[in-house]
């Protein structure tokens, strides 16, 4: 299967969010993709980041736009993982999920980020703006099994092994770490430590943390990994794809609006050096080959 990682500046105006979205779609088409995915928020903006809450937010024009995606989904029949907000009833804050639309223009599924960043009274980062999901997401393209993760989620390794255990086989993982200003850039670098900045390849947690997870994840799992992200200044990192193996087959160039075309093919005789014990130790048998009773094993504390 071909997926198309697309990144571009996402931000507040949802008109020219889907102008974007829609453009990439068609550019992914073209260059034979089966399935396209876009960051996080791609469609509606990011709450807390490109606008700063949902008062007076717009969901008519996001309604409106988002039902023009699924008209060009069907057209064009493609696969669409597209990162959005998804509105609740009454007081309830918003779901940051991300629409699965499938070759046909229907909404197969939707994900809402279950591991929304914030205090636990609810007054900071994600959770002053949205409500955490509650669910996974899994689905089959051109025979491959698929599923999704949005962001914060990768601190969260045990998210991973759940899909894992589905037999999932690609995970369309989402990002938003673009649009920082500077101020905060500078907050992150100095937190980080100007003195370490030197031994990492980035200069923020985002740009630190992210892609070395979702590298370790795909490695330690056995999956294909598709992380985009937002192009906007200043973006943390840029869209990349990861095989099975844990090797990038693929980058786009941070701050630049692209789509990465990749190329899924589970049967290829990957390198993967815990397939042996892989289940077990998911299923808690937490050591490699056989055990023994022996009088020097039990003996910790002797030479």
């Amino acid at each position: 299967m071909t997926v198309a990682t697309c990144q571009f500046p996402v931000d507040a105006r949802i008109e020219r969010n889907c102008r974007y979205v829609m453009r990439q779609m068609r550019t992914a088409k073209e260059r034979g993709a089966q399935l396209v995915h876009f960051p996080e928020g791609a469609l509606s903006g990011y709450a807390g980041a490109d606008f700063e809450d949902f008062r007076g937010f717009d969901w008519e024009s996001l309604e409106s736009a988002t039902r023009r995606v699924l008209a060009l989904a069907a057209e064009l029949r493609l696969w669409v993982v597209l990162g959005s907000a998804h509105r609740l009833t009454g007081e309830h804050k918003p779901h940051n999920s991300l629409f699965v639309v499938d070759d046909t223009g229907r909404i197969a599924d939707r994900y809402d980020k279950r591991f929304c960043s914030g205090d636990p009274e609810g007054r900071t980062g994600d959770l002053a703006h949205y409500t955490p999901g509650d669910h996974p997401v899994v689905f089959t393209v051109g025979g491959v099994r698929c599923a999704t993760l949005i962001c914060y989620d990768f601190r969260f390794p045990e998210l991973y092994r759940d899909y894992r255990r589905q037999g999932v086989q690609l995970v369309l993982h989402s990002f938003h770490a673009g649009g920082l200003p500077p101020g905060k850039v500078a907050a992150i670098r100095e937190a980080v430590g100007e003195d370490v900045l030197r031994f990492n390849t980035a200069d923020t947690y985002p740009g630190i943390t992210m892609p070395a997870s979702a590298t370790a994840a795909a490695a330690a799992n056995h999956f294909w990994m598709s992380c985009p992200n937002s192009s906007a200044r200043h973006s943390c990192w840029g869209a990349f794809f990861v095989r099975a193996d844990g090797v990038t087959t693929g980058r786009l160039p941070r701050g630049r609006t692209g789509v990465l075309l990749s190329t899924v093919d589970t049967g290829a005789p990957l390198y993967d050096s815990t397939a042996h014990w892989r289940d077990r130790a998911m299923a808690g048998v937490l050591h490699s080959g056989t055990t023994v009773r022996d009088p020097r094993s039990a003996d910790r504390t002797g030479l």
